[in-house]
Formats: structure tokens, sequence, C-alpha cells
């Protein structure tokens, strides 16, 4: 069969590529090959995957590494292939992290490099066309501006004359300046001034020079300060003239770059005119069909995200019904449907009236498809989403969530291939499963539970702290039979395990869970605590051990839901509070009520009073061990407490007290 020959003809990708490779061709033909190459891949992601798959990017480096040494009358021809060569290595890095990767493994990157210093300018062009390229990934090799050739270096990058040289160097800062020392290593080289210059050049240059500025001056407010001196103060007005620019991305990233400024401290841009004038052209360019429109989300979150003011003009300008519109469209990029669903997520983070409009534009329609998007960021933007929409306590008790095109869903988002997935679907969870109902049977039937234990034996603190949270949610106002459920499938054993967990926040939600379990019946407290004690004990143990003010308070609390038990519980809560660790003088007990922190004094009270409650059988020996630990007269000190909740609690205890002696005397 003559497929061989068919298969090598020289239009097809491995002819290309043998052409490329031959050592026997002449460079007339080589560079013919390049230019076929550059212009099959350019715009064609499919293409581009299927030459990186046949090696073509080591070939096209090896031809600019040999262009690049020769010299003689041929120069002129050279440096076509040197064009070519850098345009296709581009091309190939230009929207694919694939490309970028192959690019930086062949060794493409020193060899750009030494081309933006050629003599002839097209060269130099196309070499800082390709670096550019290479800098749009998170793959590009970051540049360290704390040596001091490296500064020069991208001085004299800003300083070329050559429009993308210097839109390089901008780019070069995007993409390299993330600590605050960096900043100011910048700002002190002189680089925001120059910056600033490039503000009045070409469409590339202000775009460049204003992503980089963001970068420079997001929260550092020392170099934010110098931008804002009374000398810059023409930078900061024709960054404001650029919101009005004819060019969507140059718009666009004014706004960054003004947000930027106005995050970074509360002295500047605070006015309702600024504030109002970056809402309204955000508001214009989430409408614009290409990029601009994909990244608008993302920098409308930025002015909004946590800013309650904001969300609020946001709100009045329509950008949720903006927002909301925007969903009905099945032909958006998954890059703007996260963007979307960010954005959606902050403006429901603070206000109910957010909230409420979003919920009545029917957004709620669109999740179960976008929590199964193949997109993982996309997955994790809705969940976000649905954590921040959850956080109304009406919607909630109205059942808004409560449904199975949701929950199951969500539920599935547990076991995600993506880490930041599953933590986002368990802070939703966390705020969907408090329900403020005893039914929550719906997610039981999803088996959220042997997820949320299975989860809470991760590996990943982010991920075992927020299922011992969802954990505690859902054991929220539950029946007796419902606690019995979780109990069973996470075990006492496990659960005194995630008491002592290494991490703190993991103790306070562990503790929390429990006291949620015991809270209620004295059924409740018999199931969970047992006859051993060992679970008090664990509880105790750790509040021995822990200094932070969070784990005691919801340990104490914990303690004082089984101090409402019978005489075996109250005994081995007396054992825990009155014990000494080590060689310390003071009981846990003494040290709850002499704490600074009010939330724990009143904890501590709290189970003073349920381990003294009048009609108990053993409570005259519990008020003798009591005042012989030093308690009551711990007490009388706190009956003025600046705390009003702690001085009246103070006072019921020692009114118990009172009632088995005069213990005022």
């Amino acid at each position: 069969m003559p497929t061989s020959a068919t298969s090598n003809h020289p239009g097809r990708p491995e002819g290309l590529i043998g052409r490329l490779n031959s050592a026997n061709i002449p460079y007339e033909a080589k560079l013919k090959a390049l230019r076929d190459l550059k212009n099959q891949i350019i715009g064609n992601r499919t293409k581009k995957i299927a030459y990186l798959k046949l090696g073509a990017v080591p070939s096209v480096v090896s031809i600019l590494s040999s262009a690049q040494g020769c010299i003689g009358d041929s120069r002129q021809f050279h440096d076509s292939v040197l064009i070519q060569s850098a345009a296709a290595i581009g091309s190939f890095a230009c929207g694919l992290d694939a490309g970028v990767k192959a690019v930086l493994d062949a060794g493409a990157f020193p060899l750009l490099l030494t081309l933006i210093s050629h003599l002839n300018q097209k060269v130099a062009d196309a070499g800082a066309r390709s670096l550019k390229l290479i800098y749009q990934s998170k793959l590009a090799p970051k540049y360290d501006f704390l040596q001091e050739k490296n500064m020069e270096f991208l001085l004299s990058l800003l300083n070329s004359k050559n429009e993308n040289v210097t839109s390089l160097g901008a780019s070069i800062i995007t993409h390299s300046c993330q600590t605050t020392l960096e900043q100011l290593a910048l700002s002190e080289a002189g680089i925001i001034k120059r910056l600033v210059s490039l503000l009045g050049g070409s469409i590339s240059q202000k775009d460049a020079s204003l992503e980089s500025l963001a970068a420079v001056i997001k929260g550092n407010p020392e170099v934010a300060s110098k931008f804002m001196g009374p000398e810059s103060g023409r930078a900061l007005n024709l960054v404001i003239e650029l919101i009005k620019d004819k060019h969507p991305r140059t718009r666009l990233l004014a706004c960054m770059c003004l947000i930027s400024i106005r995050n970074t401290s509360t002295s500047y841009l605070q006015d309702s005119g600024i504030k109002s004038t970056l809402v309204l052209v955000l508001l214009e360019l989430l409408g614009d069909p290409g990029q601009v429109g994909d990244e608008a989300p993302f920098v409308l979150s930025s002015l909004i995200t946590e800013k309650e003011d904001m969300q609020k003009v946001a709100f009045d300008a329509n950008v949720i019904d903006n927002l909301c519109e925007n969903l009905n469209s099945v032909s958006f990029q998954a890059k703007r449907l996260q963007g979307t669903f960010l954005a959606l997520g902050d403006l429901c983070s603070k206000l109910e009236c957010c909230r409420d409009r979003v919920l009545d534009s029917k957004v709620l329609n669109f999740i179960t498809e976008a929590l199964v998007h193949d997109n993982a960021e996309v997955r994790a933007a809705t969940c976000i989403f649905l954590k921040n929409a959850s956080r109304s306590v009406k919607n909630l008790s109205a059942g808004k969530f409560m449904n199975e095109a949701i929950a199951v869903p969500l539920v599935q988002r547990l076991w995600d291939s993506s880490t930041s997935v599953q933590v986002a679907a368990l802070g939703a969870l966390c705020n969907m499963v408090v329900d403020f109902t005893a039914d929550k049977s719906l997610f039981m039937k999803c088996g959220i539970l042997r997820h949320l234990v299975v989860l809470s034996k991760s590996m990943e603190s982010a991920i075992r702290v927020s299922a011992v949270w969802a954990l505690k949610n859902l054991a929220f106002h539950v029946s007796s039979r419902c606690k019995e459920e979780i109990l069973s499938e996470l075990t006492s054993a496990t659960l005194a395990s995630l008491i002592s967990d290494p991490e703190a926040s993991v103790q306070e939600q562990a503790l929390s869970l429990t006291r949620n379990l015991v809270d209620g019946t004295l059924n409740s407290v018999n199931y969970v605590i047992g006859e051993d004690g060992d679970l008090v004990h664990a509880i105790g143990k750790q509040l021995q051990s822990t200094s932070k003010a969070e784990v005691l308070i919801q340990g104490m609390y914990t303690l004082s839901n089984v101090a409402s038990g019978n005489e075996l519980h109250k005994k081995a809560v007396m054992t825990q509070l009155l014990a000494r660790a080590g060689s310390d003088s003071e009981t846990l007990m003494i040290k709850s009520l002499q704490s600074s922190d009010s939330q724990l004094r009143t904890a501590t009270v709290w189970t003073l009073i349920n381990l003294t409650l009048p009609n108990s059988p053993d409570t005259s020996t519990r008020v003798t061990e009591l005042w012989s630990a030093g308690i009551v007269s711990q007490l009388k000190n706190m009956v003025n407490d600046p705390c009003l909740d702690v001085k009246l609690r103070a006072r019921m205890a020692l009114g118990q007290l009172m009632m088995f002696g005069d213990a005022l005397t």
C-alpha cells in the first residue's frame, strides 16, 4: 500500500516536520517550512497540539539556535529565519500552557531574550512579541528584580524605542511582581515613573503599563502613596481618563489599576462619583463578546468583594440583573461562567437585598449544570456562589435550597477530583445543612453523612475542618434519632481524635459538633457520652493543653451541656474542671473564670449553673468541692463583671449555691 508516501507528503504534519529536521535541504526550504508551520498553527488549537505531539517545537528552536550563529553575506536571509522561528515559537505559546511548557523545555527562552537586542528591529520585534506571549502564561519564568543586573535589564526594556520591547518589560513586571519587597524595589528604581510615561504611548504600551502599575501598587500602601504623591497627581488623572478610552481592554485595565489603588488604602478614590463610575464602566464591559467580557466579572469581583458599600452601588446599578441575564447565553467560555458565578457570590456575601434579587432572577435554574461542568474552576465558583447565597436565614428557612437538583450534584462534588472544588462544596454545604429545621432527610438521602465522615479524616487540613464544620451544622437542632445516626457513622473514637487534632480550627469545630450532639434531652447526652466518660476525658485533656480562646469556649460550652445530664455526667465534668495539669497550681475552672475573654467566662459560669441545679441529688457534695476549690470566692468577684451576661450568670450561680449554705459569708 502506498501509505508511507502519502504520510510523508510535504504538506502533511509529518512531512513538514521532516523538512524542518532534514540536514539535506537548503535553508530556503526550511524557511518555507517555518512559514507553513506558523500559518497552520496560528489560531488553531487542534493543529498546535498535533504538532506538539510530533516534536515540532524542539525542531523550530534548533533552527533558531543555528540561525543566530550565522554571519556573513547571508545575514538578511538568516534574519528572516530568526523572525519566522520566533513567530512560530510565539504561536505555540499563545493561549496554550502545553505549548509554553514545550517552548521552555526546548530552551527557547534564553534564545528569544538575545533576539530583543538584535540590530535588526524586525528581529527584535519578533523576539519581544514571542516573549510577551510566553508571559501571558503562569508557566513563564519568574524574573528576580532584586538582582541589580536584572533591574538594569528591565529598565533597558522599558526605555527601548521598540513598542513591543517596552510592552514586554511591563509584562514581565505583571507576571513576576509578587512580594512587598519586589514592589518597593521596583518603585525605588523609578519603574513607576517609566510606566506612567508609557500611558501616553500606543494601545499596547498603555495596556501593558496599566496592568503592571496595578501589580506594583496592589496591597502596598507605601508604593500607592508614592504613586498618589503631589508630583504624581498627573499619573492618577491619566489613569482616570483611560476608563473613558475607546478601546474596551484599555478601559478594563484602567478600572483594574484604579481598583488596585482603592483597595490598597481607604484614603484614595473613596468618593461616590468614582465608585459609581467604576461600576458603570464594568457593567458595560460585562457585555463585551470577547476576552474583555470574559475578564470583566473578575475585575468586578475585586471591586466589590467584602465591601458592603460597593455591593450596594452595584445593586442599585442593576449589575445583578445583567450578570443573571448573561447566564442565559449557552455560548460562554468557561472563564466567563466562572467569573459570573464569582461576582454573583461576592454580591451575595453581605446584603440580603442582593441575595433576594439573585434568587428571584432564577439563577438556581443554572446550578445543576454548572456543578457538573467540565471545568473545575467553574464548579468551584458555583459552590462559592451557593455558599454566599445560602447565608440567608430567611431563604434557608423557606427551603429555597432544599431540592434534589441542587443537593444531589453538590454532595457529589465532595468526591471531586479537584481539592479546591471539594473545599468550596463543603463551604456551601456547611450553610445549607443548617436549614433551621429538624428535617434534613434530603441531604441524608444523598449520602452526605458517609462522605463527610470520610473527609473528616483527610490529610488536607482545609478539607478536614470544613467536613467537621458541616457535620456540626448537620447536627444542629436535629432529632435524637438523627444524632444517633451521625455518631454511629462517625464513632466516638473518631470524634475524640478530632477533638485532639493538630489544627486548632479542627479542634474548635469538633468540640462544637460534640456540643450540638449533646444539646437537648438527657437521651442525647447519654448516647454521646456513654458510661465510660472517655469523650469527656478527651475534652478535658484538650482544654488543659490549649491556649486558644475559641477552642476553650467551645469545649466549655460542651461541658456545660454534658453537665445538664445525669449524676455520672456531672461527676465526669467536675473531674475535668477541678483537675490540674502537671505542675499547674490552678484548676481549669479557675483559669477559665479568670479569663480575659468574656465568652469563656460566660460559658464557665453556665457550666457551674448546670452543676449546681437544686433538684440534682448530689448537688450539695459538688457545692462542697467547689467551695474547697475556691470557686465561690472567685464568683463573688464576678458579680460586678464588666460583661453584663457574665454578671447576671455569676449572680445566678451564687444564688443556687446559697441554697446549700451561706455562700456569701
